[in-house]
């Protein structure tokens, strides 16, 4: 009866919601209706996002080459080798190995994800990290295929793998997967050589196409997803990759000084690592509002946000664990080094 009372007085919000990135089958009594996904919810939320971001980027096609354009309507990601001149390049690799700055680290299996931000206080006192950042090369992209003209969350991200013990159990982000119904951007800089058994970034190539297959792929994933209560970054089988005549996923074994810019709409993992390694890359990503109409609303334009959106979600985790009201998920492990073991972490 409580049930009942919550969602009639929530149900406004819960229709709301169907205009947001909310992805979860888990949380929405209407975005997890399966009577509502298998007359088309879902596929209809998928479709009106893909038209808006299509739209979208007409606006922002002068900030990438030609070349990048097609690369990315043909592969679903850009890879630029060599993106810096080696001078430069050198410099930021000195600056962010000398980095200590507070950072926070989370536990996925038997893997480590350590997020060190990269604050305005850090990049005034690193000038090679804030030439970088600044550099259109970066910005461009990562801008063009998240389909919006807004400051991303970046960090350097070092990825500890088969980091803990056995027991921890598989890395799930090693399962093919999309992050969510809508296009989304995540951009990785590697700042050493990514060898093929540690773990590189893999994708599959053409994925974020919205093809007949793949909708007709998603509808039934929204409609199993609603029955079973789950969330919405939907993984994918090897067989399916075939039903959707789609290739073998490309992985990203790469030399330092690369940058790869994916949409996560695609299907893609983090490669497997067949021994304890560890990988630093400089990491973005950027999740707006996919059915927002404008490409350039911005809260990095507010007091306070611009540079910290890495941060400002661990001050409301905190806050919200202090009260009773969720879990930990990112801890606070100090100020190690970009690749320095910490000897105290959770994991």
């Amino acid at each position: 009866m409580l049930q009942q009372i919550k969602t009639a007085v929530l149900l406004p919000w819960y229709a709301i919601s169907i205009f947001t990135g909310e992805k979860s089958f888990r949380r929405n009594p209407i975005l997890g209706s399966v009577r509502l996904n298998r007359r088309g919810l879902h596929v209809w939320r998928v479709k009106l996002a893909a038209r808006i971001v299509a739209w979208r980027r007409q606006y922002l096609e002068y900030m990438i080459s030609d070349d990048d354009r097609n690369a990315y309507d043909a592969n679903g990601y850009i890879e630029k080798r060599d993106l810096l001149p080696p001078d430069l390049f050198a410099a930021l690799v000195t600056e962010i190995e000398n980095l200590r700055v507070p950072a926070r680290e989370m536990y996925e299996g038997n893997a480590v994800t350590r997020r060190t931000p990269l604050t305005p206080d850090v990049v005034k006192d690193n000038p090679a990290i804030k030439a970088f950042l600044e550099s259109k090369e970066w910005t461009g992209l990562i801008r063009y295929i998240g389909g919006f003209d807004v400051e991303p969350v970046i960090s350097v991200q070092t990825i500890f793998a088969e980091a803990t013990p056995k027991g921890k159990g598989k890395d799930p982000q090693t399962n093919l997967h999309m992050d969510t119904f809508h296009s989304t951007v995540k951009a990785w800089f590697f700042l050493y050589d990514v060898p093929m058994d540690e773990g590189p970034f893999t994708y599959v190539r053409g994925s974020h196409k919205l093809t007949k297959r793949r909708l007709a792929w998603q509808k039934r994933k929204s409609v199993l997803s609603a029955q079973n209560h789950a969330g919405g970054a939907f993984r994918i089988s090897p067989g399916e990759l075939k039903y959707l005549h789609l290739p073998e996923p490309t992985a990203f074994a790469v030399p330092a000084n690369t940058l790869v810019v994916g949409d996560t709409f695609g299907f893609h993992a983090r490669g497997a690592s067949s021994r304890a390694s560890v990988r630093v890359e400089i990491y973005a990503s950027q999740r707006p509002n996919p059915f927002l109409p404008v490409v350039g609303l911005d809260t990095a334009a507010l007091p306070l946000v611009k540079g910290r959106k890495q941060v400002i979600p661990w001050v409301f985790e905190d806050l919200a664990v202090k009260l009773g009201l969720g879990k930990q998920k990112w801890f606070s492990v100090g100020r190690p080094k970009p690749g320095e073991p910490v000897a105290n972490g959770k994991g």
